[in-house]
């Protein structure tokens, strides 16, 4: 059983990208309670997928480059989610960061990938790879 199994989460995990990058559509943006404690992070949803993204200062700080700093703004938008290596407390751990899509020669961005035909599927298994 891999260790993910055993701590299923509602939220994604650079594990779950198994390495890929992956194309999202924001669909939510929100505060939420995290955990046990008090702690409000920022929620990102996507359009067609059941786990979220807790959202750092990183993320959003890239996410807002692109689409603004009011995360209103950001809701029908296209990004990639990709795992990264990071230093996180001295040590290098894995992580998931974002960038924007690849624009068109006329600048624009290429449209977000249509949904798949087999309403049957999960939804994680559309265009996220994610481990159940």
């Amino acid at each position: 059983m891999h260790i993910d199994q055993a701590f299923p989460s509602n939220f994604i995990k650079a594990s779950d990208l198994q390495g890929r990058e992956v194309s999202v559509v924001i669909s939510g943006a929100d505060v939420e309670k995290i955990g046990n404690g008090n702690d409000q992070k920022l929620v990102l949803k996507f359009k067609g997928k059941s786990k979220g993204m807790i959202c750092n200062r990183t993320n959003a700080n890239r996410i807002a480059y692109s689409y603004g700093n009011d995360t209103d703004g950001w809701i029908g938008k296209e990004i990639i989610l990709f795992p990264d290596m990071v230093d996180f407390q001295g040590r290098m751990v894995e992580a998931v960061r974002v960038k924007a899509p690849a624009k068109k020669p006329n600048g624009t961005p290429k449209p977000p990938p249509s949904p798949p035909d087999d309403p049957a599927r999960d939804d994680m298994d559309d265009s996220i790879p994610f481990r159940m």
